[in-house]
């Protein structure tokens, strides 16, 4: 039983008032659903339908540098298909975004930077390390993208966030003269989980809140 079901029960609760308040939590629930199924079907079109197109440059987006000690699966998968597009000649530069995780005071994109080197990747790095969500990946690696006159990239992350990576792209935060193709990565967060994981499942409310402050 959800909290907000606990609520409407108490004895308290004027009658008057129970019914809107289901009625409310029946809709948030459906835009809850339609968001998870519309992030999921895309989700599954991308991994599918892999970039064959040549770019520029990846643009691998960041999420939490460190869990339990050691690099996060779910960031290091990101990396590992910028590698992968890479190794099939359709990038020869990644442009790693993400800033300082103060759970463990980590700089995501130097962490990137570091697997990246790890696994033997000799080409060029460019790095954008003061991004704390996705909209600033987007916004802050633009002027690095135009300062390396980097005309159509690759944008990586994993399945779920990729349709709200679209939208924000779509609504000009990456700038209009830049062409965009994604790639989905099958981190071992994904492969684990799919949509079932605790960030594809926050991701719908990810996205509500996106349309809130008017960023799409």
């Amino acid at each position: 039983m959800t909290n907000l079901g606990l609520l409407l029960r108490l004895s308290f609760l004027p009658h008057w008032l129970r019914k809107p308040l289901y009625a409310f939590a029946l809709a948030g629930t459906l835009v809850y659903l339609t968001i998870l199924i519309t992030i999921g079907s895309y989700a599954k079109q991308l991994i599918n339908n892999p970039p064959s197109q040549q770019a520029d440059a990846a643009l691998i987006l960041g999420n939490r540098a460190y869990l339990h000690g050691k690099p996060n699966p779910c960031l290091t998968g990101r990396v590992d298909e910028g590698l992968l597009l890479a190794q099939q000649g359709l990038v020869s530069t990644l442009l790693m975004s993400g800033g300082l995780d103060y759970e463990d005071e980590r700089i995501e994109a130097v962490t990137m930077e570091a697997h990246a080197r790890s696994k033997g990747f000799q080409g060029e790095i460019l790095l954008e390390s003061r991004s704390s969500s996705t909209l600033e990946n987007l916004t802050f690696s633009r002027p690095i993208l135009e300062a390396a006159d980097i005309k159509n990239i690759i944008i990586t992350s994993e399945p779920y966030h990729m349709w709200r990576v679209k939208k924000l792209v779509e609504a000009g935060h990456l700038g209009r003269k830049i062409n965009v193709s994604y790639a989905a990565a099958s981190s071992q967060c994904w492969v684990n989980w799919g949509m079932a994981f605790k960030g594809a499942l926050r991701e719908p409310l990810a996205v509500i809140n996106n349309y809130a402050k008017g960023y799409f």
